[in-house]
Formats: C-alpha cells, sequence, structure tokens
C-alpha cells in the first residue's frame, strides 16, 4: 500500500462582491456560492473522499466551504491556516505539513485562493510557480506527495476538476 500523501486543493465557493464589504476576509459565500459548493462536496463524498482534516484559510469564505465540506461527510476535524491566506507561505505549510505526516495522516484538503492554490500545486509538481493552473471556484486540484524527499518539484497531480464537472 502506498504511503504517500494525497493533497486535495479546494478553492471557496462563489463569494459576495468584494465592493459590498469593505474588508475582504469578511466576505461569505453567496447563496448560488453555497448551493453549488454543496453539490461539489455531496460529489467528492459520493466518490469516497475522506480527509485526515481539512486545513482552511481564516477568511469567511474559505471557512465556510470547509464547513461544508465536513458537513458532507468528508472529514470530521477543521483547522486553520494563516498559510492559507492570500498570499499564504507555502513554506509555513511544508513545516505544517511534515509535522502533521509523521502523526501519521494520508489525505489533507486544503482550502484557500487563487492564484496560491494553483501556483502551489504547480511548485509541488514542476518545483516553480508557472501561473498556469487555475482553480475555478469549488474546483479541486489533487496532488500525490512522495513518501520521502522533498515534495517540491517530486509531487504528481493526478486530478484537475472544475466544479462544472461535479455538479
Amino acid at each position: 500500500m502506498s504511503k504517500d500523501t494525497k493533497v486535495y486543493l479546494i478553492r471557496h465557493g462563489i463569494a459576495a462582491n468584494r465592493e459590498d464589504y469593505p474588508q475582504d476576509e469578511a466576505r461569505p459565500l453567496t447563496k448560488e456560492g453555497i448551493r453549488k459548493t454543496r453539490k461539489v462536496a455531496n460529489r467528492l463524498q459520493e466518490l469516497d473522499l475522506q480527509f485526515d482534516v481539512i486545513l482552511t484559510s481564516p477568511l469567511v469564505r474559505a471557512k465556510q466551504t470547509a464547513e461544508i465540506l465536513q458537513t458532507a461527510g468528508l472529514g470530521s476535524q477543521i483547522k486553520e491556516s494563516t498559510s492559507l491566506s492570500p498570499a499564504g507561505d507555502l513554506n509555513n505549510w511544508l513545516n505544517w505539513y511534515r509535522k502533521w505526516r509523521q502523526s501519521g495522516g494520508q489525505c489533507v484538503a486544503l482550502v484557500g485562493h487563487q492564484p496560491d492554490l494553483g501556483n502551489w500545486a504547480e511548485i509541488l509538481v514542476w518545483g516553480e510557480a508557472r501561473e498556469r493552473l487555475v482553480v475555478k471556484k469549488a474546483g479541486v486540484i489533487g496532488v500525490m506527495l512522495p513518501e520521502t524527499g522533498d515534495p517540491v518539484g517530486n509531487s504528481s497531480m493526478f486530478w484537475l476538476t472544475p466544479p462544472k464537472l461535479l455538479l
């Protein structure tokens, strides 16, 4: 049995307009964003995904997305990480990941923002951000991190799905 780690990078659902909120951090999901994110989460649950932990950006729209994933039965544990905030630090997340991995974790969902999620996937797979991968709202990228060694540039992408393929 493979000891590689599956990382699912999941972008938050459709959020309220920036103009309507003086603080970007406070923007919630719209009704449509909640509806579509629930559909995506239910479809992921039908595909038997199960996350050891759902790690989320502290921004409202990401936390709401993480809660929808949890409610759909995809994972029981949600943790916030400032590494997943917009312009977050991949190296900080990698430090968290290494500790978490030693505790036996094998499947994690990262709920965050674009372009960061696409860039993180590119760095893990190719060793550099090429700004080519786009994660649509409520979309998913799956990356397999190797059991040993540095995951940067040594991981493989196994899933890139826009939400419309999951609805």
